[in-house]
């Protein structure tokens, strides 16, 4: 049964991922720059129109997506019995890292409410330590397997991605759009909020492929490219710095890019 089921839940977290994840970078790469060259009138007709029906799409997807994302774990770990290399066994340790991916939003979201919140690269700098902390726990004390130790850092990335779409983006958009609506200036604190969110996820999304697709990176596991395997968690670290400086570069390319 979970053979069968595994298909048809991969068919629709890969549709819900590409409409969320699209809409992220639609908002990321191309409406924001947009709306620098709105003036007021023009915010006031066309965004109460065009913002609602993306946000739809753009929260809807992030619920398909971590909701199957999440029965998928069931199906191909957990009944699959591929969370450990050889004869490994659950441990309170391993246990209590099944539980980082739900909790993580929470942890992150206090954080960023901190006073670290306010400079991004103290926070990125932080974000990336605990992160760094939680992929180590998970390879050498937990000894989840190479696939494993992806997918659930990859599952703590959507589950942060989510909580922001749901619980700080949307709540966020809302309020501003009514008040773009109504001819007034949105709370900057809002802009300020949804915005920032609205660049983590962006910043999380491009390691979370690479994590979402480690059935087909396990060349990195170990034994090739001279990666010892007890080190390949180094790979995923350096993956998600890798990650992060695409996404630099496309916001760079994205503050390039002119209209006619």
């Amino acid at each position: 049964m979970w053979e069968i089921l595994n298909g048809p839940f991969r068919w629709i977290h890969i549709l819900a991922g590409i409409v969320w994840i699209g809409m992220l970078y639609f908002f990321n790469f191309v409406n924001g720059p947009l709306q620098g060259t709105l003036d007021g009138e023009t915010k006031k007709k066309v965004n109460p129109e065009l913002l609602p029906r993306a946000l739809f799409w753009f929260r809807w997807g992030a619920a398909w997506t971590w909701i199957t994302g999440v029965f998928l774990l069931q199906i191909v770990f957990y009944s699959g019995r591929i969370v450990f290399d050889g004869e490994r066994a659950w441990t309170p340790l391993a246990i209590a890292m099944l539980l980082v991916p739900y909790l993580a939003p929470f942890l992150y979201d206090a954080l960023h409410k901190s006073p670290l919140g306010k400079d991004p690269k103290q926070f990125g700098a932080v974000a990336y330590a605990l992160a760094a902390i939680v992929v180590v726990l998970m390879a050498k004390a937990a000894g989840f397997s190479y696939r494993a130790f992806n997918i659930h850092v990859g599952a703590m990335f959507g589950t942060i991605m989510a909580f922001n779409v749901w619980f700080r983006i949307w709540p966020a958009q809302q309020k501003i759009i009514t008040a773009v609506k109504n001819g007034q200036p949105p709370d900057a604190a809002l802009v300020a909020l949804a915005g920032a969110r609205s660049r983590h996820n962006t910043y999380m999304s491009v390691p979370l492929v690479w994590m979402m697709i480690n059935q087909h990176t396990t060349p990195f596991a170990g034994g090739n490219l001279g990666i010892p395997g007890d080190y390949s968690f180094v790979v995923l670290l350096l993956v998600i710095l890798a990650g992060w400086h695409v996404v630099f570069q496309m916001y760079k390319k994205a503050g390039q890019v002119k209209g006619f």
